[in-house]
């Protein structure tokens, strides 16, 4: 196979072959948007929701906020006796429900941090950084747990990542 003339065709990606932001070059008035595959400074982003937060500076404060938070509930929930149970409820189906429930929870909000992270916007991971420190060392860390300690395990801490 001779493949000597393929370099002088343009990537897939290029605008002779993706025009108005569909592959066939259809007339539809679809905005092409760039997607960050790296790390980047500034408050014009995406992270989570189609246009949010938007070019404000204040809501962008809110989206780093909303994305500190889920971290913090997130590691909560992680090392929260609701996730542990109790011993004497471990062969109670209600308890086993509710604990499936807390776990989906937590679950779900360590996906949703992990999408924000994705956006490569390095403020919202620093927020998301922040939040998961903040988390551990309020909930998960042996600094300020009850010196009656209801915990006492060498174990690692549990991950707040569903991952």
């Amino acid at each position: 196979m001779d493949h000597g003339n393929m370099h002088d065709m343009p990537p897939p990606s290029t605008p002779s072959m993706m025009k108005n932001g569909s592959m066939n070059g259809g007339g539809g008035h679809h905005k092409m948007m760039m997607m960050h595959m790296t790390f980047f400074w500034g408050k014009n982003t995406e992270v989570l929701f189609s246009g949010w937060p938007g070019t404000s500076s204040g809501m962008y404060a809110l989206c780093l906020i909303f994305v500190f938070f889920l971290a913090v509930v997130t590691e909560w929930l992680a090392h929260s006796s609701l996730l542990r149970g109790t011993t004497g409820d471990s062969a109670n189906p209600v308890s086993g429900l509710g604990q499936t429930a807390v776990y989906t929870l937590r679950t779900g909000l360590a996906y949703l941090v992990m999408l924000a992270v994705m956006s490569f916007n390095a403020g919202v991971f620093l927020a998301a950084l922040a939040g998961h420190a903040i988390g551990f060392m309020l909930f998960g860390s042996r600094t300020f747990r009850n010196p009656s300690g209801d915990q006492k395990t060498n174990d690692p801490p549990a991950s707040g990542c569903a991952c």
